[in-house]
């Protein structure tokens, strides 16, 4: 394994993160465990989660992941061995069933507790913002929504201010955003800045090879301002492991089970695409998850790729990633399919 530090703090992390969303709705408590103890023996020291998992947001189904990661701690003893990091969920239809009120000083308290509880800890290393309450282009809205968003932005300074609390009593050891643009990353960063409040050290954004628009404008930030990307869906859901295609509809994978959940990824150029960096990673010997994976592992902004699968040899195939150096030739070629066919998926 691979290992790097949460930005500005003294945390190693693993390069490969965990993550968790499927435990709880695909895969049972007893995959979660073998996932965790597979992963914890790898080297991965790193897992990811959130409220609102298992993932789709249901109901039924809401916390079911932290509880599953929070008898494994139980169980195993383990809690000290690993870096963990939670989000509460910000507001929208998809999560009416947890709260209304976003990131108010008392939704914060209500899920900060809530997740602690669950966890069966008394601390989370990172805690996360899950998404903007404002309205923003992130899951699979390619340009900003500027006739809809919300005319006020979040109260950054409140938020800062209820997350230092947290942080002061012990709860919190560090914070992070997720689905933020550069406005809102920059926007909390001189908010922490001017008020002498806790600094978010990560972000947790989608990224892969057939979306890559972190690199407008965040990947900047990043580099200039110490803020770690945590790359999330760096397989495409699944897309970029080559099941989908061809017209190749497998009854057990998740887009299939929940077909919303791809549509981003469904069209020509994608399809278009991941044929020709299917066609290099064979070149080259590795699989094409792999070769997907080992991209984004070795980027210079990346603090971790989050990983996550339903299935032990998924699990184990994205794991290996972190051994697999690319060439420079191969990163040219990829470099070039890029550029004749850049960002096709949102």
């Amino acid at each position: 394994m691979k290992y790097t530090k949460l930005p500005n703090t003294d945390i190693k992390v693993s390069k490969i993160c965990l993550g968790t969303m499927t435990w709880g709705k695909q895969n049972t408590q007893e995959e979660g465990f073998e996932q965790m103890d597979y992963a914890l023996e790898q080297g991965v020291n790193f897992f990811d989660t959130a409220e609102l998992y298992a993932v789709p947001a249901k109901p039924e189904t809401y916390g079911a992941t932290e509880k599953i990661i929070g008898n494994w701690f139980k169980k195993t003893g383990n809690r000290d061995k690993v870096v963990l990091a939670s989000k509460i969920a910000g507001a929208g239809p998809y999560t009416a069933h947890i709260r209304e009120n976003g990131f108010a000083k008392e939704a914060l308290i209500e899920a900060v507790d809530g997740s602690l509880k669950r966890l069966q800890t008394d601390y989370i290393d990172l805690y996360q913002l899950h998404w903007p309450t404002r309205g923003v282009n992130t899951f699979g809205l390619r340009d900003y929504p500027y006739k809809t968003s919300a005319k006020e932005a979040e109260n950054h300074l409140e938020i800062l201010e209820t997350l230092q609390g947290f942080i002061k009593q012990g709860k919190l050891k560090h914070i992070g955003l997720s689905n933020e643009t550069p406005w809102g990353t920059m926007k909390y960063l001189q908010t922490s800045e001017s008020n002498n409040l806790p600094r978010p050290v990560t972000i947790q954004n989608s990224y892969s090879l057939v979306h890559r628009g972190y690199e407008v404008g965040m990947s900047e930030v990043s580099l200039r301002e110490n803020i770690g990307l945590l790359a999330y869906s760096p397989l495409a859901q699944g897309v970029l492991t080559g099941k989908y295609l061809r017209g190749k509809k497998p009854a057990d994978a998740r887009g299939i089970l929940f077909p919303n959940y791809i549509l981003r990824y469904q069209t020509d150029l994608v399809e278009s695409a991941v044929l020709k960096y299917e066609e290099l990673a064979k070149k080259n010997g590795v699989t094409l998850a792999e070769m997907s994976l080992a991209y984004i592992n070795q980027l210079p902004f990346v603090t971790a790729n989050i990983i996550g699968a339903t299935k032990m040899n998924q699990l184990k195939e994205n794991i290996n990633s972190i051994n697999i150096d690319l060439s420079d030739d191969i990163l040219e070629e990829i470099e070039a399919i890029h550029k004749l066919i850049p960002n096709p998926a949102p």
